[in-house]
């Protein structure tokens, strides 16, 4: 599969490294480009509370959270790329993303080391995506939760 290319404009080439892994980082718009014209995924590394708030409104989108909320703070998901690999393929083009651009620069990094191919993180992240405008989901409440607010 040929290596897509993306606009110089919106790259971050400056490397984020970790045991000589590069991530490269691609603002919201390119972001929201690729994803309306091409093959890529949306890989959604919040947790499920944040995703469940809000998320970007692209088609292929997946929430695996890279992190969880414990009572002693935040923990990484021990289980991460195992999960990512039971719905993506190590050639499946990702780009990952988070609230702000921090947790997805290491979900990526992970992702690159586990040979994943073609990861780009999306700097800025929801935040991003908001502060830009951009078209967010927010999913219906469940018709249970809906009844217990009805009682209450």
């Amino acid at each position: 599969m040929p290596e897509i290319q993306l606009p110089a404009a919106n790259i971050d080439s400056r490397p984020s490294s970790y045991s000589e892994v590069q991530v490269v980082t691609i603002d919201v718009h390119a972001t929201k480009d690729l994803m309306n014209s091409s093959n890529h995924r949306y890989l959604d590394v919040r947790t499920e509370e944040e995703f469940k708030n809000g998320h970007v409104d692209v088609k292929n989108i997946v929430n695996i959270p890279f992190m969880f909320e414990t009572p002693k703070g935040e923990v990484k998901n021990p289980n991460f790329v195992e999960q990512v690999l039971s719905t993506f393929k190590r050639d499946d083009i990702l780009i990952v993303g988070c609230q702000s651009g921090i947790r997805s620069v290491y979900a990526s990094i992970d992702l690159l080391k586990s040979e994943f191919k073609q990861v780009y993180n999306m700097g800025g992240g929801y935040r991003g995506w908001v502060d830009n405008k951009l078209a967010v989901k927010i999913p219906e409440l469940e018709p249970e939760s809906e009844a217990k607010e009805e009682e209450l």
